[in-house]
């Protein structure tokens, strides 16, 4: 008899991209510490609290505007009431080129401006529940990048979802239609990661986004 084949992994919906090992080794160690740098300050990296009392099992450090559920403010207004980090000029580049290596639209990409990256830690037992990013006013790409343990990441609207592995390197962009799907990280591969990364355990995954909101102070 033969054996049972694995069924097919269903194709990522149009205007998501998934890049394997787009991100050199040698950048990701100099992602790894600037992630460190921004975990202690000037607001530190934290469990965020959820309006339901729930607490979130990774934990998050923002850069360019504060994000709590679900909201973004100038000031960490949940933790320690003191502006988040600046966002770099360095972060927008590489934002800007990760969108123009998954699209290949160089005037999408020059006018791509993210403002705000929300990094999160994922040790071996942390797990991300279905969700949208809909707390920006802006529909531009969400720039997703992966370095340490691989996790399994499920993304879509409606079952069957799809289930991807983001390994250590690895480029994801929501963008078009695609923009505001439901995504989640519902399992980590422990002991996956490669510390030459300088990452010892666990998954960091910096999302950068455009919040569209200017100059505000802050958006409900």
């Amino acid at each position: 008899m033969n054996a049972l084949l694995p069924l097919p992994t269903p194709p990522l919906p149009p205007g998501a991209v998934h890049l394997p090992g787009w991100l050199p080794l040698e950048r990701q160690r100099e992602l790894v510490a600037a992630c460190r740098a921004w975990a202690v300050g000037p607001v530190p990296i934290r469990h965020t609290r959820l309006p339901n009392g729930g607490v979130m099992s990774v934990r998050t450090v923002c850069v360019g505007w504060h994000w709590q559920p679900y909201r973004y403010t100038r000031t960490a207004d949940d933790v320690n009431g003191r502006r988040v980090a600046e966002f770099p000029d360095w972060l927008v580049a590489l934002g800007r080129r990760a969108l123009l290596d998954a699209y290949g639209d160089e005037a999408a990409a020059s006018a791509y401006a993210p403002d705000a990256a929300l990094v999160n830690h994922y040790d071996g037992q942390a797990r991300m529940g279905m969700h949208q990013d809909k707390d920006e006013r802006s529909s531009a790409p969400v720039v997703s990048l992966s370095i340490g343990d691989t996790c399994v990441f499920r993304v879509g609207n409606t079952r069957p979802y799809t289930d991807v592995e983001l390994a250590s390197g690895d480029l994801f962009v929501f963008g078009g239609p695609s923009r505001f799907i439901y995504h989640g990280v519902p399992k980590v591969l422990e002991g996956t990661g490669d510390p030459a990364t300088g990452l010892a355990s666990g998954r960091l995954n910096i999302t950068l986004r455009v919040t569209g909101l200017g100059d505000e102070a802050s958006a409900p």
